[in-house]
């Protein structure tokens, strides 16, 4: 059994009849799957999780997810239907799975409903690729998101990609190409088609960190990833200008 029929099989179990929809997002549907992408799956139920719901998805999804078990990544969010349909914002997240969660689930942690902004990417993401693994097609079961939530939800991220930009150089980067794009285009592209998009857009001189972390993102898992100090001093002049295109963009469209 491959990795995304795990997935579904356990969610299956778990919930049961009160799955309406299981759908692929993410990489998967946008350009394909590159060598440190994650597995990423959106589930549509009909309730809230239990406790013991909660940690028996938890616990199945550890065994699955990850380099350790020979496996990529996953990353699961579960949506109650009746609170993204019809839609608002912020939306909420019933239960978030995510890798880089690991050590705080292995810590005791158990995902909780909560706010989550991403979720208006996530499903329109789902949307768009059309690729429901079980349950009708996601059309039929959410409702699409006004491109104005799709803006909200790509900048309320800002700040903790901030964060992030030593840790998670390569991921920070094209986040923020995306951010970029999805503002300029209306589109949810893919990370290296939206790093195409926006090095057509840059200068010569703030080219060269997105150039890398692109190629990274091709071709390169985590464990093979390095950046040279003569790139990494290009890191943050290229998110200040970035940044600034971004600012420019929400600026135009506060002005309409």
């Amino acid at each position: 059994m491959n990795q995304v029929q795990e997935i579904v099989r356990l969610v299956g179990g778990v919930l049961g009849q009160d799955v309406i929809g299981t759908y692929l997002h993410g990489s998967s549907v946008l350009g394909g799957l590159r060598p440190a992408s994650d597995v990423d799956v959106l589930v549509v139920s009909r309730r809230r999780m239990d406790e013991q719901d909660r940690r028996e998805l938890l616990g199945g999804l550890l065994r699955i997810s990850g380099s350790r078990h020979n496996a990529r990544p996953v990353e699961v969010t579960v949506v109650v239907q009746s609170e993204v349909r019809p839609w608002r914002y912020p939306p909420i997240c019933d239960f978030l799975y995510g890798e880089w969660l690991r050590a705080e689930y292995e810590a005791g942690e158990v995902p909780r409903p909560e706010p989550m902004p991403d979720l208006a990417l996530l499903i329109t993401m789902a949307l768009t690729g059309d690729h429901p693994l079980a349950g009708p097609r996601p059309a039929q079961v959410l409702a699409p998101v006004p491109q104005a939530d799709v803006v909200r939800a790509s900048v309320a991220g800002i700040p903790g990609l901030l964060e992030d930009l030593d840790s998670d150089t390569r991921n920070v980067l094209l986040t923020f190409a995306r951010i970029w794009t999805t503002l300029a285009t209306g589109e949810i592209k893919s990370k290296d088609a939206a790093a195409d998009w926006a090095l057509a857009q840059l200068p010569p001189e703030h080219r060269a960190a997105l150039e890398h972390a692109r190629r990274l993102y091709l071709d390169c898992p985590y464990s093979e990833e390095s950046w040279s100090d003569e790139l990494r001093a290009r890191v943050r002049p290229h998110v200040a200008r970035v940044l600034a295109e971004i600012d420019r963009l929400r600026a135009r469209d506060r002005a309409f």
